[in-house]
């Protein structure tokens, strides 16, 4: 019997539910790796080492390329740098989804789009409401995006419970909402524009696209192409994350070898190769070359990279996006409390408003479909974890801010970040209980007609 006999027969949807339910796993355990690195961020920010600790973010790092000079602090390096691999990943995350995944119909991607940019002009809106203009209202941005990996961590504390849609409908929201967020620092977080350096990154991105089309495979050669795009657009005075994302997108989808070539190729790979100098060892050495090159080239790149820095994102760069960044000192002494109280509203009564009155738009109007299983009520208890913007929000939190505001801004993150997280949970408990057997009478079904 062969091998392939040998295993159980592979669905067209596998291609689909696997990576999706890979990115999911990796998530739920990087969002409890990310709270174990802000609580002690915070800890040893309210400590005797507190002064060495954030000291030590700030340490000036210099990269010399020629005659040019990049310097920045250890900090900066890890947000405008070290981010961008995330801002990657998550490119590559919405586009697989959107030419493989679930979110291949477009009625369903305009659910996710529409709650997402709900959930970033309500928020927002509420935000510049609150504060009332003045200084603190540069910081608008802070409250518009959502913590992927808190929220499928939190997803995966109810299990079972929680049904598909609501995970994909979560999930897609969340990239949707990256995307928006970077978009919005780059065009109101971003320097004077150097229009010399942004035809730099035009052209570096012409040259991606060049390579991809000529059907070149050589990683080497993309990563210094991003390389230089990087550093063009961060001279560009436009946030250079935003690199990230527009290299994510343009990442094939297509992958090279198909299954048939696949297969043929390893059936000419002998079980028993001949012995060392025989008259078929060479060919052999070709066909084992070939083999790997076929096996490695039957994944498209957008799965195969994410599958190679998906861990290396959640495990190392968020971690220790949050040991930078997390760190403020829990004092009233400068205390902005009409600036903590915009983000925390914002965060905990616009985000989930935002996100549930644009779902129920859009389809009501037409241009969504809710899919199966997928509830009014559970949408809306859902909703309310959107309003934990940890990673995101302190990202643009460091851009928006001056020292002064800074320490209120993050008070304010963290503390809607940990109430949109409880009450979320509460609430899909609540809500899920009778579908597992839970005590007690239903709670009441959340009706919202639909149009037709």
């Amino acid at each position: 019997m062969t091998d392939s006999l040998s295993q159980l027969p592979q669905e067209t949807a596998d291609r689909f539910t696997k990576p999706f339910a890979q990115f999911l796993r990796i998530e739920a355990a990087a969002g409890a790796v990310l709270l174990i690195f802000a609580v002690a961020a915070v800890a040893i920010s309210n400590s005797a080492w507190s002064g060495p600790f954030l000291a030590f973010w700030e340490m000036p790092v210099s990269l010399h390329v020629g005659a040019a000079e990049f310097s920045r602090s250890l900090r900066h390096w890890i947000n405008d740098g070290l981010m961008t691999l995330f801002f990657f990943v998550v490119a590559l995350e919405l586009k697989r989804e959107l030419v493989l995944g679930e979110l291949r119909n477009p009625r369903m991607a305009a659910l996710s789009l529409a709650a997402a940019v709900g959930g970033m002009a309500a928020p927002a809106s509420l935000y510049l409401l609150l504060v009332r203009g003045g200084p603190s209202a540069h910081g608008w941005g802070t409250v518009m995006a959502t913590d992927t990996a808190f929220v499928i961590g939190c997803l995966a504390v109810l299990g079972s419970r929680v049904p598909l849609s609501l995970r994909l409908f979560l999930l897609s929201l969340a990239i949707f909402d990256d995307i928006g967020a970077i978009l919005v620092v780059a065009l109101g977080y971003g320097g004077a524009l150097n229009w010399s350096a942004l035809a730099l990154t035009a052209l570096g991105l012409a040259v991606v696209a060049a390579l991809a089309r000529l059907g070149v495979r050589s990683v080497p050669a993309y990563f210094i192409c991003g390389g230089l795009v990087w550093l063009a657009l961060d001279a560009s005075g436009v946030h250079p994350t935003l690199a990230g994302v527009a290299l994510g997108l343009m990442t094939p989808t297509r992958r090279w070898v198909s299954d048939n070539r696949l297969h043929a190729i390893l059936d000419r790979v002998r079980a028993d190769p001949p012995p060392a100098g025989g008259s078929g060892a060479a060919d052999d050495r070709r066909d084992l070359q070939r083999a790997g090159i076929a096996t490695r080239e039957a994944l498209s790149p957008v799965k195969r990279l994410e599958s190679a820095l998906h861990p290396w994102v959640a495990f190392a760069v968020m971690p220790l996006f949050a040991l930078a960044n997390a760190g403020v000192t829990l004092s009233m002494t400068n205390f902005d409390r009409s600036l903590a109280t915009a983000v925390f509203g914002g965060f905990v009564l616009g985000k989930p408003l935002g996100v549930f009155l644009f779902s129920v738009l859009a389809v009501r109007l037409r241009l969504a479909a809710r899919p199966p299983g997928l509830t009014w009520g559970l949408l809306a208890a859902g909703g309310l974890l959107t309003g934990i913007g940890f990673t995101m929000a302190l990202f643009i939190a460091e851009l928006a801010f001056s020292p002064y505001l800074l320490n209120s801004a993050k008070l304010g993150i963290l503390a809607s970040s940990g109430i949109a997280g409880i009450s979320g949970l509460i609430a899909l408990r609540w809500l899920t209980s009778k579908q597992t057997g839970g005590s007690g009478a239903a709670p009441p079904r959340l009706r919202v007609p639909d149009a037709g």
